[in-house]
């Protein structure tokens, strides 16, 4: 991951543009991603996908012809989607057009103007406080012409068409956590889980522009929308620091019991905050006419820490250790959505005999009475209304000591699962650590689709 992110930090990416399209290709090699196409000027709800946006140079030249900016050296130094200009003004002239961060001197920010047409250079303070008056030369060779919005799409199936979303933005220049951090943790995601021949659900990552991307791919897809049971935007996660889960904007979904339970059990220091309609994609997903339960998973959050939006926002500021954290808290959110099963005790009527049924005996292990209370909490429960995470955050007992233990009494005759018998159910067996492990001998019940070959596919809309 961490190779990854160091190969791709120079590329300018925007919300289009060749920059998209060469991470997208790169991220091709790795997973059989599909690339969409979707015209400028198509309109996706209230908006309109824009023009496309490519550069080539970009500079600025002082009186006596220095070279004191230059976009080859830091894609960062054009403010994305400047319109194309060349001229010399004075230096009166010029500064409306300059971009600094003066609390931090020697930092360069991020600037954008994707949706008013204007353009701008970015630069250190200490650079701009250096600029004396005279006659400055300004050149930015860019295009803003009709084009196309380009986004990255993998659909993973399962036993189930039931869909989990993920979503990570890919529209940034040089920003190594806010940005590529997230494009990394989900991609090895999402060849983790093509290394696997069984899910219980169906997985589909989308790797598109912020907002605008997400605002397409929803209004392309409606039809998609009853598939998806859980969704992530999955962002910031490179940089060290605790996580940070965004419950979805009802706030009691699936997916934020599951973040919840997963986060208090492998990182204590985990902050929970509730929804607000202010951050990345999640609050596209969960507008009025949309509300799909999709939440959000980063490590400090956007605008909390001080290289946000800034070149100190560089590769070292992510770790290797912190990209593998992230990436294993990812998986095992997922697999306790996996492992969350309903079920109904076959021996309702009093508290069943464990000990002739040999359970008493497979109840091995470091702490076996937390073993046996685990199986009491799960046999008092299971009256086909309380799933595996009901009794998890009920008993305060460990999730995946819970779905061990229920498929022990599956298989001793006394539960059996809610759905068992339905059209179209689906099991799966192995435990939410084997899940976040990738464990290769978790037992299963069944056998996912096969996937496609690794390829990548240009298609337009």
């Amino acid at each position: 991951m961490l190779a990854f992110i160091r190969e791709l930090y120079p590329v300018c990416r925007s919300i289009t543009g060749r920059g998209v399209r060469q991470t997208l290709a790169r991220m091709a090699a790795e997973v059989p991603l599909e690339v969409r196409e979707v015209p400028s000027g198509t309109p996706v709800f209230d908006w309109t996908v824009p023009p496309e946006w490519n550069i080539r140079e970009a500079w600025l030249e002082d009186p006596t012809g220095k070279r004191i900016v230059d976009f080859a050296s830091n894609s960062l130094h054009v403010m994305s989607y400047s319109v194309p200009f060349a001229g010399q003004l004075d230096l009166e002239e010029l500064k409306p057009h300059l971009h600094t961060l003066p609390e931090h001197p020697d930092w360069i920010p991020y600037r954008t103007s994707y949706y008013t047409p204007r353009w701008g250079l970015c630069l250190s303070h200490r650079q701009y406080s250096a600029l004396r008056p005279g006659t400055y030369r300004v050149r930015i060779d860019a295009d803003l012409a009709p084009g196309h919005l380009s986004y990255g799409e993998l659909a993973i199936p399962g036993a189930t068409p039931d869909e989990i979303l993920i979503y990570s933005h890919l529209c940034h220049p040089s920003l190594a956590n806010d940005n590529l951090s997230g494009l990394a943790v989900t991609l090895w995601w999402a060849k983790a889980l093509l290394a696997q021949d069984h899910r219980r659900y169906s997985y589909r990552f989308v790797w598109g522009p912020g907002t605008i991307g997400s605002l397409t791919w929803l209004a392309l897809n409606r039809a998609r929308w009853p598939r998806i049971r859980h969704g992530l935007v999955a962002v910031l996660l490179g940089r060290p620091g605790p996580f940070h889960y965004k419950r979805t904007q009802g706030g009691g979904a699936e997916i934020d019991r599951a973040a919840a339970l997963a986060l208090r059990e492998h990182a204590p220091d985990a902050v929970l905050r509730d929804f607000d309609p202010y951050g990345y994609d999640e609050r596209q997903f969960g507008s009025p006419g949309i509300r799909l339960d999709v939440g959000r998973l980063t490590r400090v959050p956007n605008g909390e820490y001080p290289e946000y939006h800034s070149s100190a926002d560089n590769l070292d500021l992510v770790s290797a250790e912190a990209l593998t954290g992230s990436l294993q808290m990812c998986r095992t959110i997922a697999g306790v959505l996996e492992q969350n099963e309903t079920y109904h005790n076959l021996a309702p009527y009093g508290e069943p005999q464990l000990g002739r049924r040999g359970l008493y005996r497979a109840t091995g292990g470091d702490n076996p009475r937390e073993r046996e209370y685990a199986m009491l909490w799960l046999l008092n429960q299971s009256d086909g209304a309380h799933s595996v995470l009901d009794v998890a955050e009920r008993a305060r007992l460990p999730f995946d000591l819970l779905a061990s233990v229920a498929r022990e009494l599956e298989q001793g005759g006394l539960l059996r699962t809610a759905d068992e018998g339905r059209e179209g159910s689906c099991r799966s067996s192995s435990s939410a650590a084997g899940w976040a492990r990738g464990s290769a001998n978790s037992r299963t019940r069944f056998r996912s689709r096969s996937c496609r070959s690794a390829r990548v596919r240009f298609s337009g809309i």
